[in-house]
């Protein structure tokens, strides 16, 4: 049984529009021994407006006064380092991925950078254009639920269906249930879509990360579930490993006290690795369900249980009775559970007082 949890280290953002620093988030995501990093890739200029404003834990954490195409421009990454962090990634041994925002961003991911599985990040799963976009690349889905209900998640897994079987028809609702609902849509979505429970506030308070959604949603739509953690510290993404989720996926920075909207809310590089570590020990731990003494207990199973003992001298030809049987450690004899098939049997040899019958 397969037990291991892919762990993506999340660096969107974190890199403040800095590239040394993104370089320097890949050293610490590998050296934490997660299976991938991920950016967040956008043209801030296709993504938001100029007049939108920003979330309130944004607000906290950067210029209140900054609008958010403002705070977005300047954590832009170009192109070219894009590329340099794919073949760093590549050296170094560690998965690369990235998150794409909007049309442009999608397109370079999946034509320049080839990548291989991508990133829907829960703003967007509302975002029908997009989500097709995404489905239609035959790529691996990854899709974060955060804000979502149970139905927003089934209409965006329609789309994604009907792009992934790729239908001749005309997009419609019509088409996007019809598509879902197929024998083909469906077995394409259990081999092309995870999906991500998650609770869209930084850091999200403990009440309302809600764990118990991850097993809902398996069991509504029958598909690999992850979990992105936005909790302080590592307690609840070793919880959700316990759940057998696939994936966890947890942001991390170098140092929490910098400026930034996602800083606050992520884990230090020490942080990092002692989740990774964490989870790691819950892979182990989780086994494989099968209720079988393991090797280590065989040693001590003899030396734990107990055997029928004489509990007086017994005599060749006397039968065994509540008086001359006892139990006793250890277990290498006769199992205490014959004891009541044995009473009124003749003895066939002497046992003295305290000697295991066997």
């Amino acid at each position: 049984m397969d037990n291991h949890i892919f762990i993506i280290a999340e660096a969107g953002v974190n890199h403040n529009g800095n590239p040394d620093m993104a370089f320097q988030l890949v050293d610490a995501a590998f050296d934490a021994g997660a299976d991938a990093v991920k950016f967040q890739t956008f043209k801030t200029e296709n993504t938001v407006t100029k007049k939108a404003l920003k979330a309130d834990y944004q607000k906290l954490s950067t210029s209140a006064d900054e609008s958010q195409f403002s705070m977005l421009k300047s954590l832009e990454l170009s192109n070219d380092v894009y590329y340099e962090l794919l073949n760093y990634c590549n050296k170094k041994g560690i998965k690369f991925l990235s998150t794409a925002f909007d049309f442009e961003s999608l397109d370079f991911l999946v034509k320049n950078l080839c990548i291989d599985t991508l990133k829907i990040p829960s703003g967007e799963i509302t975002n029908g254009p997009l989500l097709l976009a995404h489905a239609v690349t035959a790529r691996n889905l990854i899709v974060s639920t955060g804000m979502a209900t149970i139905e927003e998640i089934e209409k965006a897994l329609s789309v994604i269906a009907f792009g992934l079987t790729g239908a001749k028809v005309k997009p419609s609702k019509i088409a996007f249930q019809s598509a879902y609902h197929s024998e083909n849509g469906q077995q394409l979505l259990k081999e092309k879509v995870t999906l991500l429970h998650c609770t869209t506030e930084y850091p999200a308070p403990p009440e309302e990360i809600n764990l118990r959604a991850i097993e809902t949603m398996r069991d509504k739509f029958g598909l690999s579930v992850g979990y992105s953690d936005h909790s302080e510290g590592i307690t609840v993404p070793i919880a959700a490993a316990t759940l057998g989720v696939s994936l966890i996926e947890k942001h991390f920075t170098l140092d929490k006290t910098l400026s930034g909207p996602d800083h606050k809310a992520s884990l230090e590089p020490d942080e990092l690795k002692a989740m990774v570590s964490s989870v790691r020990t819950v892979e182990k731990i989780m086994g494989d369900g099968l209720k079988v003494p393991r090797p280590s207990e065989l040693n001590n199973r003899d030396v734990a249980r107990k055997s029928l003992v004489a509990a007086i001298d017994i005599q060749a030809g006397e039968k065994f009775s509540e008086k001359n049987l006892t139990v006793k450690r250890p277990g290498t004899g006769r199992c205490p559970m014959e004891y009541w098939e044995l009473l009124g049997e003749e003895c066939s040899e002497d046992f003295m007082t305290d000697e295991i019958i066997t």
